[in-house]
C-alpha cells in the first residue's frame, strides 16, 4: 500500500512588498513519518518555506495541503504542527517541568494527564529527575532537548526544526544529530528540518531538498544527492567535488581536465557536459601510469587522510588519499569510470577563471580586460591610489578572490589571423557538429581548456584559429 502524503506544497511562491521573491514555484510532497531536510546556503528561502508550513508567513500564491486539505490561511495555533527554533525560546522564569507543560496548560489539559505526558517526554529526551531545575542552569544541548520535549508533548503530526543545532559546538552538534535521528525513528512522526550544514542533512535525512535562490535544485535521498547531483550547484554544495567543463568525445568517453576518460553515463558525442569527480575517487599514481599528470601544489593532513591538490595545466584537482605526497612532485591521476558523474550542461556557456593582477585589473592569458571591477565586486570602490577597496574599507587581496567569466558560444568570433590585436587566445578545432543553421565547434585552446564556438562558416578539423572574445559580452561572478 502506497504511503500517503501528510503535507504537500503546490506552486508555492512568497514575494514581499519590495518585489523580492524569497521562494518561487516550490513543489514538494512529504510522506507521513519522513525526515525531510531543507538544505541550502543562507538566504536561499528554506526558513521562509518552513515558516509558511508553520503558518507564521502566508504564501503569496500556491497551496499548502495537510492530509489533502488546504491550510494556507489557517493560523499557526490551529495547525497540528510545532516548531523548534535555533534559539529554543524557553521561558527563563520557569523550571523544566513548567516549560514542557506550558502548551498543555494553555489547552487546559487535566493535571494528571499533564504529569504523565511530561514524565514521558523527560524520559524521551533523557532528562528524568531534572523537572525542578531552572533552564538557565542547563547546557546548550540540554536546553535544546527541553525545547524539543516542549514541542513533542503536544503530539504534533509534524515537527519543524529551524537550524536547532546551530548554537551548539561541533562535538555536541554531532551527538545531537544522532539523538534527533534516533528520536525520529522511535516516534515515527514527520520531521521537517532546516540547515545549511551538509553533514547534518546527509546524516539524518530520508529526503533532502536542496535549495538555492528560492528554488528547488534537487530532491532525493542522501545517496542520490551525493552521488548523482543534477547540476553543478548541487555537486559543489554537497560535499567536496572536482567540477570540470568538458565534452563527450565518443561513446562513454568524455574529455575534461586535459584528458579523455571512460565513463558510465551514455551521453551523445559532441554534448557539452559538466563532469563531477569526488576527491576520494581520484587515485594518485606514478606519472607514467596516470590518465593525466600534474604537479603537487598543496598537501593538507586531515586526520583520516591527506588532501592533495594537483595542478594539471590550468586545472586544479583535489584528491583524498591515505598516502602523503611532496609539494613539487609530478604525479599521475586516474579516475575509474564509475567515479565520474556526467551531467549535460544546462547551456553551452563557456566558463573560465580570470585573474586579478596586483594593479587590481582583470587579466586573461596575459591580456588586460578593459572592464570595471567596481561594477563586478559589489560595494567596492577605488581610492586615490587606484587600489580596489572592499565594503569594509580594506584593500582587496587578489589572492583571496576568484572571478569567473562566462560567455556564450555565439558571442565568440573565430579568425585565421591568430596574431591580431583583438585575439584573446588561440585554439585548434578538434570537433565540429552541424546544428541545422550553424556549426558548433570545440576548440582545444593554448591554455588547455576547451571552448565551444558557434559559427555559420565551415572550418576544417585541425585548423588553428584565433578567438576574439569581447569583454562586453562576458558575465562575471565573484567567489571569495
Amino acid at each position: 500500500m502506497e504511503e500517503k502524503n501528510i503535507i504537500e506544497l503546490k506552486n508555492i511562491t512568497k514575494t514581499y512588498e519590495d518585489g523580492f521573491t524569497a521562494v518561487g514555484d516550490f513543489n514538494l510532497e512529504v510522506k507521513r513519518g519522513e525526515f525531510v531536510t531543507f538544505l541550502g546556503p543562507s538566504g536561499c528561502g528554506k526558513t521562509t518555506t518552513l515558516r509558511m508550513i508553520a503558518g507564521f508567513d502566508l504564501p503569496s500564491s500556491g497551496e499548502i495541503l495537510l492530509n489533502g486539505k488546504d491550510i494556507s490561511n489557517i493560523p499557526p495555533y490551529e495547525r497540528p504542527i510545532n516548531t523548534v527554533f535555533q534559539r529554543y525560546a524557553l521561558f527563563p522564569h520557569m523550571n523544566i517541568y513548567d516549560n514542557i507543560a506550558f502548551g498543555l496548560k494553555q489547552k487546559k489539559v487535566e493535571k494528571e494527564t499533564i504529569r504523565k505526558k511530561v514524565k514521558k517526554m523527560l524520559e524521551l529526551v533523557d532528562l528524568e529527575g531534572f523537572e525542578n531545575r531552572s533552564v538557565s542552569t542547563l547546557s546548550g544541548g540540554q536546553q535544546q532537548r527541553v525545547a524539543i520535549a516542549r514541542a513533542l508533548v503536544n503530539e504534533p503530526e509534524i515537527l519543524l526544526l529551524d537550524e536547532p543545532l546551530g548554537a551548539l559546538d561541533l562535538k555536541m552538534r554531532q551527538e545531537m544529530q544522532l539523538e534527533l535521528k534516533s528520536m525520529h525513528d522511535r516516534l515515527g512522526i514527520t520531521f521537517i528540518y532546516v540547515t545549511h550544514d551538509q553533514e547534518e542533512a546527509l546524516t539524518m535525512s530520508d529526503k533532502i531538498v536542496v535549495m538555492n535562490e528560492g528554488r528547488i535544485q534537487q530532491i532525493g535521498t542522501p545517496e542520490d544527492i551525493y552521488n548523482e547531483p543534477h547540476n553543478a550547484f548541487v555537486a559543489d554544495f554537497i560535499g567536496e567535488s572536482n567540477i570540470f567543463n568538458g565534452i563527450m568525445t565518443g561513446s562513454l568517453k568524455a574529455r575534461f581536465c586535459g584528458g579523455v576518460f571512460d565513463c558510465v553515463d551514455d551521453v551523445p558525442e559532441g554534448t557539452q557536459i559538466t563532469a563531477v569527480v569526488r576527491p576520494e575517487d581520484v587515485e594518485i599514481t606514478a606519472p607514467e601510469k596516470g590518465q593525466i599528470r600534474g604537479r603537487v601544489i598543496g598537501v593538507i593532513f586531515k586526520g583520516m587522510h591527506y588532501e592533495t591538490t594537483v595542478q594539471c595545466g590550468r586545472y586544479e584537482v583535489v584528491a583524498k588519499s591515505t598516502k602523503t605526497q611532496k609539494v613539487g612532485d609530478t604525479v599521475g591521476l586516474c579516475v575509474e569510470p564509475d567515479g565520474i558523474h556526467i551531467m549535460i550542461a544546462e547551456d553551452n556557456t563557456n566558463v573560465f577563471t580570470v585573474d586579478m593582477n596586483r594593479n587590481h585589473r582583470l587579466e586573461y592569458n596575459g591580456n588586460v580586460l578593459d572592464t570595471s571591477l567596481t561594477k563586478i565586486i559589489k560595494g567596492s570602490h577605488r581610492n586615490e591610489n587606484k587600489e580596489l577597496i572592499d565594503e569594509n574599507g580594506e584593500i582587496i587581496d587578489p589572492d583571496k578572490i576568484k572571478i569567473i567569466a562566462a560567455i556564450k558560444p555565439m558571442d565568440i568570433t573565430m579568425t585565421d589571423d591568430v596574431d591580431a590585436d583583438d585575439v584573446l587566445l588561440t585554439g585548434t578545432i578538434s570537433s565540429l557538429i552541424y546544428k541545422g543553421d550553424h556549426y558548433s565547434y570545440v576548440l582545444q585552446t593554448d591554455l588547455g581548456q576547451d571552448f565551444i564556438v558557434d559559427d555559420e562558416d565551415l572550418w576544417n578539423m585541425g585548423d588553428l584559429v584565433g578567438l576574439i572574445i569581447p569583454v562586453d559580452k562576458m558575465k562575471f561572478t565573484v567567489k571569495k
